[in-house]
């Protein structure tokens, strides 16, 4: 059997899938793969190096930290972003909180960041490098439209994963995983809706036609993926994860006193569901 864990995006709100996560941790119970969009596998690789609470720690100490982010990172001629990315991604894993990099690469299944390729508007899947101490995949994955430049990776150009594949469950089964665990991080019966900001970024990014196109469907493709998700889930080929509540948190958010609950909810979701999960991974 090859299980598979897929991470949905959600910037702030993705502390929900690090209480998931820990929960995992705590009971030894880990994916022979992992593959996530934006947030969801930006805190997924610590979950790949088996370290438990690093990211409620990242939570706790810096989300809230002026170097993080905000308007003043966007609006700088340095940074033009509104995550500061070298501080989130430099930094913190290579100097505050200090990732595991021996025991990322000794896991040997795939760890991929969904991305969209801004001349094509299609997703694809990038492997993160286990010694990439700048995490480029990762940034690219997080690159939300208007929010953070466009990011390039050998010649390619990309945009946040989240606009072309949410949730890639598809490829985690087209890659050979016979269960999935999939954690989102919006309650069910969320649909997605075409708000005002993917016109902004139409007229941002008017010159990629396919990425216009991709930003324009998107709500209908989201929210046609969640269908089929629970179809599989009802057939019992997949395993979902959500929370009841996002509490308010919105995806800019940074507060540990709003973020912190959204972590322990997090935990108590996946707590509630282990038992049904072991029996999953068992059947």
């Amino acid at each position: 059997m090859k299980l598979g864990l897929v991470l949905e995006g959600g910037a702030s709100r993705t502390v929900f899938s690090c209480g998931v996560m820990d929960v995992l941790l705590e009971e030894g119970i880990k994916a022979d793969y992992i593959i996530g969009t934006s947030a969801g596998i930006s805190y997924g690789v610590s979950y790949a190096s088996g370290q438990y609470e690093r990211n409620l720690k990242i939570t706790r100490q810096y989300m809230a930290d002026e170097r993080y982010m905000g308007i003043r990172h966007l609006l700088s001629r340095k940074t033009k972003c509104f995550y500061n990315m070298d501080f989130v991604f430099d930094e913190i894993p290579n100097k505050l909180i200090p990732f595991d990099y021996d025991e990322f690469s000794r896991f040997t299944g795939g760890c991929k960041a969904a991305v969209t390729n801004i001349e094509t508007g299609a997703a694809e899947y990038l492997e993160v490098d286990r010694q990439d101490k700048k995490w480029n995949a990762l940034r690219a994955t997080c690159s939300l439209p208007i929010l953070f430049p466009i990011a390039e990776i050998d010649g390619k150009k990309y945009l946040d994963g989240g606009i072309s594949d949410s949730v890639p469950y598809q490829k985690a089964i087209a890659d050979g995983c016979d269960k999935i665990i999939v954690v989102l991080t919006r309650e069910r019966g969320y649909v997605k809706k075409t708000d005002m900001s993917v016109r902004l970024a139409c007229a941002m990014y008017g010159k990629y036609q396919n990425l216009c196109a991709a930003l324009l469907s998107r709500a209908e493709v989201y929210n046609a993926q969640i269908k089929r998700l629970r179809e599989l889930e009802t057939e019992g080929k997949a395993f979902v994860v959500e929370p009841f509540s996002t509490m308010g948190v919105g995806r800019t958010d940074k507060s540990p006193e709003k973020l912190l609950p959204l972590y322990a909810h997090g935990k108590e979701v996946m707590n509630m569901k282990l038992g049904a999960l072991k029996k999953y991974i068992e059947r």
